[in-house]
Formats: structure tokens, sequence, C-alpha cells
């Protein structure tokens, strides 16, 4: 999403807040920042004060030849990594203090700031969460995603992170949120979906077909009852083999020269990265 952003002119950037994991550089390709840096990262920026954290050009310093060099008409794409070794950490004032400061002077320089949350509850949900309470952040834009496979336990899973027991809404609302209008900027989006009626299928049985047809009606009806069917759906992403056995990002290169990517995945990430800036898309799902 960062990515096809960038592509349509924005100038995105890119915070690993999954500080448990912070391996967003192995996605840009850079073999720096593969498993966060060893120093200067979000971690040390926002738990100790250090200076400001370290930045890192994805067009100018990715190993990737389709990341290296910025193309005409791109904007800027920007990774703010997380520290080598670093894990999860608890909240606190000084620290929500940091994380406003780092949002807010994004915010100014950058159109789109993606803060990459580690998936389930953590720590880092509630700093961002926290941040976003403040009088300081009101004026800006704050919208979640909340990324879910196609299948059974990842849309209860989706479900339970927003609605259950210390999930999103829950949480926002003990740390000063309206929950109503934190509820109103959530969207899901669905990974991996299978479309039974695709040229990718063609090759399946009748028997086949049925099956997965009688599969996905099963879960819109579970989607359904757990709230987050079709009305709270910002996007599908097409299952994509690529992506189900290496993650990377999805160039016009992998569809139309490698052919090992499909056009259908990469046109859901180029309507995603639309849809996320756009404020008529957020209207009356």
């Amino acid at each position: 999403m960062a990515y096809r952003h960038a592509l349509q002119g924005g100038d995105c950037c890119y915070l690993d807040f999954d500080f448990g994991s912070p391996t967003s550089g192995a996605i840009f390709d850079l073999p720096d920042a593969f498993a966060g840096v060893p120093e200067g990262g979000l971690h040390s920026h926002l738990t100790d004060g250090a200076a400001d954290p370290r930045r890192i050009d994805v067009w100018a310093e990715s190993e990737r030849d389709v990341l290296r060099g910025r193309p005409a008409g791109a904007g800027r794409l920007t990774l703010l990594p997380g520290d080598r070794g670093g894990g999860e950490f608890r909240s606190s004032p000084e620290i929500v203090g940091r994380c406003v400061d780092l949002l807010l002077r994004a915010d100014e320089e950058f159109d789109l700031v993606i803060v990459d949350l580690s998936a389930g509850r953590s720590y880092a949900t509630e700093i961002v969460l926290a941040a976003t309470a403040t009088t300081a952040l009101h004026g800006v834009v704050a919208r979640w995603l909340v990324f879910h496979r196609w299948t059974r336990q990842h849309i209860v899973a989706a479900s339970g992170l927003v609605y259950g027991k210390h999930g999103i809404l829950e949480t926002a609302a003990d740390l000063g949120h309206d929950p109503v209008t934190v509820r109103d900027t959530i969207r899901f989006v669905r990974t991996a979906v299978l479309d039974p009626a695709s040229p990718g299928q063609a090759g399946l049985r009748p028997e086949q077909l049925a099956w997965l047809d009688v599969c996905n009606k099963r879960l819109q009806e579970l989607a359904s009852r757990r709230r987050v069917g079709r009305t709270t759906v910002l996007a599908e992403i097409p299952l994509d083999p690529v992506l189900q056995w290496q993650e990377q990002l999805l160039s016009n290169d992998d569809v139309w020269l490698h052919r090992t990517a499909n056009q259908r995945t990469v046109d859901a990430f180029d309507d995603l990265a639309k849809k996320i800036v756009d404020d008529s898309a957020w209207i009356g799902l």
C-alpha cells in the first residue's frame, strides 16, 4: 500500500511499530534493516528519548532493482525502522509524548503516514491509541485498517481484536476516545481471498468449485455475524502465489515482465492506496 501510494505521486512514510518483530526492512529489500537497525531506531527514540530516529530512503537504499531509483512522478517512500533485537515495551506518559511529536512531524511532512502495528493486542497499539487521544492530534485524520486472511480463524481473530475484551474499541474508550468515533474509522481488508470464478481456478473440477462456493458463503455469514462483513470492508486482496510463498512488494514487472504475480492483486493494492486517503471511500460503508 505504501509502495503503491508513492507510485501514485504521494509522499509516504512507513513507521515500523511492530516492536516485537521489526522486519519491514526485509519487505523493502533494505540490507541494513532486514530485522531492524543496530541503533537509532524507533525503539531507542520512543523509550530512551534518543535523537531523531533513523530514516531510510527506500528508493535510494533498496537492493531490489525495481525499487532502486525513484520512478518519474513518484513520491518519496521513507521507512523509519525499529531497533534490531528490540521487543515490546509498556506505554508511559513520556513514550506517548514522544509518539505524539513523531506523528505530528510526520504528518506535516508526508501525505500518508502508515503505522505498522503488530498482529493482535499489543503495547504498540495502546501507545498509538493514547497518542491519538491527545488534543495535539485531534486535527490529524487517523484511520485504522485491520488486515486478515479470509479464513474462519482469522475472521474471528480480527473481530476480537476490534470488538473483544481489551480490543481496540475498549482500549480506545479507556484512553479517552469516543468509541463510536473510533469505530467509524476502522475498516477491514480481506487478504488471500479466493474467487472461484476467476480464470486462475479454471483447472478445478466442478465439485471443487461448488465446495469453494459453499465455503465462501459460510465465511460471508460468519463475517456478518462477527461485524466484519461487507459494510465494514474497504478492500479485498486476491489470493496470489507470490504473496503466499514470499512476502515482497508486487511490482508491475512482476505482472508484465516476469509474469509471477497477478494483475488483479496489483490492481487491488493500487485501489486500496487510493481509498485510504479518499474521504468519500470512508462514507457510508
